[in-house]
């Protein structure tokens, strides 16, 4: 067993860094400041960011199979051709919901965009409950809603065999688990395989191994967890220098590195200064497990 190693990556800081991807055909990871309002692209060549502004909070961002990417920009789901910077409106979710943004989204193995909502905070986890739902784009850009009174909608993945969906609802402190249908995309028989503990705190983004097990951020936590799915047991805990560990993703040639965002939003002064690095991007090496790659939106 290597040891694992923590490094950050990144120069920069975001206010609230989420939804790492890795774009192989570009070496480089994609992220998201969702407050910063920008869509970002650290390559792993050169360690240079490159940043597109956008004009509401961005919240995930995913890769599309035609070419560029495809994010989650208020309520609606955009396309983002990256070497114009030029951001076309797909269609809007919430309409009934002024205050409402998306948050976290992942595409599944069909290729479908699944994404939720929540209700803008008034400060870091605390906003009016219950408005968000959970969202897919297909691939023909029509949009179903699967259920609505979310509090925070945010990590998502599935299972290797694409029978189970995961799903968090940050507020509700468990990671989730749904059959899945992944001819039709459909979801149900929900029941949680994971509540967590205290000093883990707020679940937030996670993502899948090719062992089938689950890596956790644990936002005011500090801290990444993998999870057994089938036993509902915490296999392991990776500590990070900040608290405020937003999301996690696989990545590198061989998918063995993992990638960690953070946020500094909410932080004070005093705060900032304990954890100077609040914000970056971190990369964990030696955890001896490699990721699956991400898929590409069909649409």
């Amino acid at each position: 067993m290597s040891s694992v190693t923590v490094e950050c990556v990144s120069k920069e800081g975001c206010r609230l860094g989420e939804s790492p991807v890795w774009d192989e055909r570009e070496s480089a990871l994609l992220c998201v400041d969702i407050t910063g309002r920008k869509v970002c692209r650290w390559s792993s060549l050169t360690q240079q960011v490159q940043a597109v502004a956008v004009d509401a909070p961005v919240s995930s961002v995913a890769l599309r199979k035609s070419g560029d990417y495809i994010i989650t920009l208020g309520t609606r789901f955009a396309a983002l051709k990256w070497k114009e910077q030029l951001v076309t409106t797909i269609t809007q979710v919430d309409k009934d919901k002024p205050n409402n943004r998306f948050n976290d989204g992942k595409v599944d193995p069909a290729g479908r965009y699944f994404a939720g909502t929540m209700a803008e905070e008034i400060r870091p986890a605390v906003l009016e409950r219950h408005q968000g739902s959970l969202y897919t784009l297909f691939s023909d850009l029509s949009v179903v809603k699967h259920f609505d009174q979310v509090d925070i909608s945010n990590g998502l993945d599935w299972s290797l065999d694409h029978k189970t969906f995961f799903y968090i609802d940050s507020l509700s402190y468990s990671v989730d688990a749904f059959d899945y249908d992944l001819q039709t995309g459909k979801i149900d028989n929900r029941r949680s395989i994971y509540r967590l503990e205290k000093e883990e705190s707020i679940p937030d983004g996670m993502c899948i191994d090719t062992e089938g097990k689950l890596w956790v951020a644990c936002y005011d936590g500090g801290r990444v967890i993998r999870l057994d799915p089938e036993t509902g047991k915490r296999l392991q805990t990776v500590k990070l220098p900040v608290d405020k560990t937003t999301s996690c993703c696989f990545g590198g040639k061989d998918y063995s590195e993992m990638y960690v965002t953070s946020a500094s939003d909410g932080m004070d002064k005093e705060w900032l200064s304990r954890q100077p690095q609040a914000g970056r991007v971190f990369k964990i090496t030696g955890l001896g497990v490699k990721g699956v790659p991400p898929y590409p939106f069909a649409g």
